[in-house]
């Protein structure tokens, strides 16, 4: 089972996941959504298409921008549509 822990919390836990370029995409039903806050960073992958982010929020403490999702994917990226992924010192094992 994959798990995303940052500040000592668990993120996200899944036995799911998608991997794609060495990164986890958790489904997001397995995501706390309670972490999370949008933010209105977005970055652009060739391949897989625009990325949206959130910002970590946890006991007080932010980290920003440091999961990211592409809510309308390309085709080639298909698969991680409702996915979300984790970096910044979010760490993730399996």
């Amino acid at each position: 089972m994959a798990t995303a822990t940052w500040n000592g919390t668990v993120i996200a836990q899944s036995d799911s996941t998608e991997m794609v370029e060495g990164n986890h995409y958790f489904p997001l039903e397995s995501v706390r959504a309670e972490y999370l806050q949008p933010s209105t960073l977005t970055s652009v992958c060739p391949w897989k298409g625009t990325a949206s982010y959130y910002t970590l929020s946890v006991d007080g403490q932010q980290n920003k921008d440091a999961a990211w999702y592409y809510p309308a994917p390309k085709d080639a990226a298909a698969q991680i549509k409702d996915h979300v992924a984790f970096w910044k010192g979010v760490t993730v094992t399996d």
